[in-house]
């Protein structure tokens, strides 16, 4: 592995797959175990356990302690639909524009998504199928209080309603009775049935377990930082979530004949998160590379971000170079990152050869950020490699699916023969009689 100084500032690494220490090195930079260390366990298990003793008092105290929110009674916690529609009335009419123009198009997109239920009658008369029904209520976490993601709104609420999701119970933190107005008109435009200025793991409780004035949920959906992401784990079984989400990445591979400032700024877009955030380009060019070096330490000061994203780009990013195209595919599948951006001449033809991706950008005007606001496709990702199992929200995480099984006195009669045979070999009796006793004709 080779170090390299960009300039006194920022030491960026830069690899080179044909490296002997290569696979090491790359192992070591994709670590990442966020969830959980024994004494935020401890803390996590002991908010749940008072908030499913003490209701809405163990809540409120949480949120007068962790966000120093003046509220003296539950009550103040939760925030009217009349303030929501306000706060949505109150914001600036390009920005208020922008918010609508995302959700139609996220909403647009999802449409697409939705699963009916289907079935098909085999000839003797038995129908086989499935019935697929909205949850009954849902609970969406959004982050960060004053710097909360009306983004992350959309994403989470708008899917659950083009499901058909009744009840959408939204929590975000309000640092100091403090809350986003933007957050708050989203949640408005969105739908949100109810919403209550709770964050932390004493949101994550509330949601699963119902107290006095916050109804229980069937499933929760929505980022948050370590103390919700273990109080979702914790939760896990008493009801559904829609995954641990770890820090946001991006992997751009690229040609060498893209712009190398809009790359840069691409890798800075995920960087500037937080200091866990991973960037990573990887291309066959090395002049190129060399070139968007030389763009990094360009464009770095001019961020309004910088600290934070030369703290992400000095821990977990890196330049890498490949010795061709098929090397670069095997990396992708290997990352299987988040955020993919094929920069590239003919993106579509590397997509047979893509497996494990969260998202995928094709073509060199199609910035990752697009896809965090507006494209239309979801943005809550897969991440920490989890593209390798895991999708993106969707509309099919707000549905369930029932098997439909229906016999006539013919399929009965089949359906019993085969499956007495098979009970008889697993020695369940019972199973066996079960089936056989619907066959017509007993003597067979």
């Amino acid at each position: 592995m080779d170090t390299l100084n960009m300039g006194t500032k920022l030491n960026l690494r830069k690899l080179n797959a044909t490296s002997a220490d290569f696979t090491a090195t790359l192992d070591q930079l994709l670590a990442w175990e966020g969830v959980s260390s024994p004494k935020i366990q401890q803390l996590v298990d002991e908010i749940i356990a008072a908030v499913r003793q003490k209701g809405d008092a163990a809540v409120l105290a949480y949120t007068q302690q962790f966000d120093q929110h003046p509220a003296t009674c539950f009550s103040q916690l939760e925030v009217s639909q009349q303030a929501l529609k306000d706060a949505f009335e109150s914001l600036p009419t390009k920005r208020r524009e922008a918010l609508e123009a995302a959700a139609k198009r996220v909403t647009s997109y999802h449409e697409r998504q939705q699963q009916p239920s289907w079935s098909y009658t085999e000839a003797d008369g038995t129908l086989l199928g499935q019935q697929v029904t909205p949850l009954d209520r849902v609970g969406v976490y959004v982050p960060g209080g004053k710097a909360a993601y009306p983004s992350s709104v959309l994403m989470n609420v708008l899917p659950a309603k083009v499901a058909g999701v009744k009840e959408i119970i939204m929590v975000a933190p309000a640092p100091k009775g403090e809350l986003n107005p933007l957050v708050l008109g989203a949640a408005y435009l969105a739908g949100a049935t109810r919403v209550f200025a709770l964050g932390g793991a004493q949101a994550v409780a509330a949601l699963a377990y119902g107290t006095e004035t916050v109804p229980p949920v069937d499933k929760i959906v929505g980022p948050g930082n370590i103390y919700v992401a273990t109080a979702k784990r914790a939760v896990f079984g008493k009801v559904g979530i829609d995954m641990i989400a770890g820090p946001s990445e991006i992997l751009v591979v690229c040609d060498g004949k893209t712009d190398p400032d809009w790359i840069a700024m691409d890798l800075f877009s995920q960087a500037e998160h937080d200091e866990d955030a991973q960037s990573i380009l990887i291309s066959w060019d090395a002049a190129w590379l060399d070139e968007v070096e030389q763009s990094i330490h360009k464009l770095l000061p001019t961020m309004e971000r910088k600290e934070i994203i030369q703290a992400s780009l000095e821990a977990r990013g890196a330049l890498i170079l490949v010795e061709n195209e098929a090397q670069a595919v095997t990396l992708i599948n290997r990352i299987a990152p988040e955020h993919l951006e094929l920069s590239v001449e003919d993106p579509e033809a590397w997509l047979p050869k893509v497996r494990h991706a969260g998202a995928i950008f094709m073509g060199r005007y199609t910035a990752e950020a697009v896809g965090d606001y507006c494209a239309g496709p979801n943005h809550v990702l897969p991440t920490s490699g989890t593209a390798r199992f895991s999708s993106p929200l969707g509309v099919y995480d707000f549905q369930k699916r029932s098997s439909l099984i229906y016999c006539s006195p013919e399929g009965a009669s089949t359906l019993g023969h085969i499956a007495g045979e098979l009970a008889d070999g697993e020695s369940l009796t019972a199973h066996a009689r079960s089936a056989r006793y619907r066959i017509k004709d007993e003597s067979i």
